[in-house]
């Protein structure tokens, strides 16, 4: 079985295109992405760097960090990293995951680059090559790796961080056993065969785009198209112009294509899609229903999380599928358990839980989470739902407070953390608000301290100082007192609706 990054890209062939760009450059090959990633683990090795360390990776989405991710993780531990991040930001990230050098982009100014030489990290500069996502990297001192060599299945591939309930983001370590299982079961899912290219307009920065996208489309022997990420603008051109078989993306996405479907018609006729799919947030059911009617084609809603190695269940491609269910167990068993335990019968709403090979052994250095997390050797996934009688899942909420923007997960606590901080703010409280394209957005109660003003907009744009913009909350409102519920606790949940607000 196929259980190391370098081991799954053997089957493509050497001459068939494994990473496409969206511009004149030559795609790269198979052949040439297997000796990519010899070389760059040769290249790795030679200045220390070995299965286990960690090398976090800043780059715009493209070839270049697809290739990064499939290279890097073939001999090391890849750690991306959103490269809208701040300074703060990326302090916090290099320094929790310890990692031993960061890869940039040759020429590109970022914000990754001074905090790495403040940290004493080392930064490779990432120089393309002629063909799309061929790269060398240069930057490093000349040093013996502990662990040389190509990575073995039990050897960590992946490293992201997932917000969860307490203010510091949790690790998410995955092996290469673990996303190689994931990539697995999407080929099989989706039935991907060397024939296949997948557009890839999502982040890769993210587990969906990682594993769905990326992972999963090289497993199979089939193409990736690289694109700088999600343009509603330009989606259909490269819908015209690449020709791709599926298309993976998250709702958000999904809708913004929606509405520009109409006077794309033609380009719509003439594309060659076997599939859409979404994941990483809740498709309403009708516009699933209309996605397969503008599209012509099947829309498959998948649910899946980081500490899954992304995908948990699916909508079946051939076959009944259900809006607004997340589908059939797609890869992992998966179960609803009761708060004692015990794994609830078909029908009984309880919280989802999880196991399986793709499933990761638990959150890096935190007991606390883990103690949570785990019942039974199952992973307990924080949301809630039940089966009917088909084996097809339905979420009916989350247990966590994660806010969900457009599938983008933003901590409350976090952006308490940041409110908190400025002068004039005595008491913040993070929540979300219902919002009709994004399912959730970020808001947040403020009471004042006592004879200062300050504005919705200084509060704003106090929070863009110190957040990434899906962080910063797009409602302040002002409150001479935040509701607290019997015990003394601020009520975070449900506090739009007691407010009255929408997005």
């Amino acid at each position: 079985m196929t259980e190391t990054i370098s081991l799954l890209i053997t089957d493509g062939a050497a001459e068939a295109p494994a990473l496409r760009g969206t511009n004149e450059r030559p795609p790269l090959s198979f052949g040439a992405l297997r000796a990519l990633c010899a070389r760059t683990v040769k290249a790795l090795n030679a200045i220390g760097i070995g299965r286990g360390d960690r090398v976090a990776i800043v780059l715009p989405n493209g070839p270049e960090m697809a290739a990064a991710f499939l290279a890097i993780g073939a001999g090391a531990t890849t750690a991306p990293l959103n490269p809208s991040y701040r300074a703060e930001e990326f302090t916090f990230y290099l320094t929790d995951l310890n990692a031993k050098a960061l890869v940039v982009l040759q020429g590109v100014a970022s914000d990754a680059r001074e905090v790495a030489a403040r940290l004493s990290i080392p930064v490779l500069d990432l120089v393309p090559g002629e063909a799309a996502g061929d790269f060398t990297l240069e930057g490093g001192s000349p040093a013996n790796p502990e662990k040389p060599g190509l990575a073995w299945p039990e050897d960590v591939a992946l490293v992201l961080h997932t917000s969860g309930t307490t203010a510091r983001p949790k690790i998410v370590p995955l092996t290469q056993a673990n996303v190689c299982a994931s990539a697995r079961n999407i080929a099989r899912t989706l039935a991907l065969t060397p024939d296949d290219a997948c557009l890839n307009i999502m982040p890769l920065f993210h587990i969906h785009g990682l594993m769905a996208a990326v992972l999963a489309s090289v497993g199979a022997g089939g193409a990736v198209v690289c694109t700088p990420g999600f343009d509603a603008l330009r989606f259909f051109r490269w819908l015209d112009e690449e020709r791709p078989s599926w298309v993976t993306a998250v709702p958000t996405m999904h809708q913004a294509i929606l509405s520009r479907a109409e006077r794309n018609a033609d380009v719509i006729r003439r594309a060659p899609l076997r599939l859409l799919r979404s994941s990483s947030a809740s498709l309403p059911g009708p516009v699933m229903q209309q996605l397969e009617q503008v599209f012509g084609c099947p829309l498959v809603e998948s649910y899946g999380m980081t500490e899954a190695s992304h995908q948990m269940c699916s909508n079946p491609l051939a076959g009944p599928r259900k809006p607004g269910s997340v589908g059939q167990p797609a890869g992992p068993e998966v179960a609803i358990m009761a708060d004692d335990g015990t794994l609830l019968p078909q029908g009984e709403i309880g919280e989802v839980v999880i196991r399986g090979p793709n499933v990761t052994a638990g959150y890096e250095a935190n007991p606390e989470a883990n103690a949570k997390a785990y019942t039974n050797g199952w992973f307990r996934t924080g949301d809630q739902g039940a089966f009917d009688e088909d084996g097809f899942l339905t979420l009916t909420g989350r247990l966590k407070e994660l806010i969900n923007r457009g599938g983008e997960k933003v901590s409350p606590l976090e952006v308490d953390g940041v409110l908190s901080g400025h002068p004039a703010v005595a008491q913040a409280l993070t929540f979300a608000i219902p919002h009709a394209k994004l399912g959730e957005e970020v808001g947040a109660a403020v009471v004042l301290r006592e004879g200062m003003e300050c504005t919705e907009r200084e509060l704003r744009d106090f929070c863009a100082q110190h957040l990434t913009d899906f962080k910063v909350p797009r409602k302040v409102v002002f409150l001479p007192e935040i509701p607290k519920g019997a015990t003394g606790k601020l009520m975070r949940i449900g506090l739009a609706e007691k407010l009255g607000l929408t997005a």
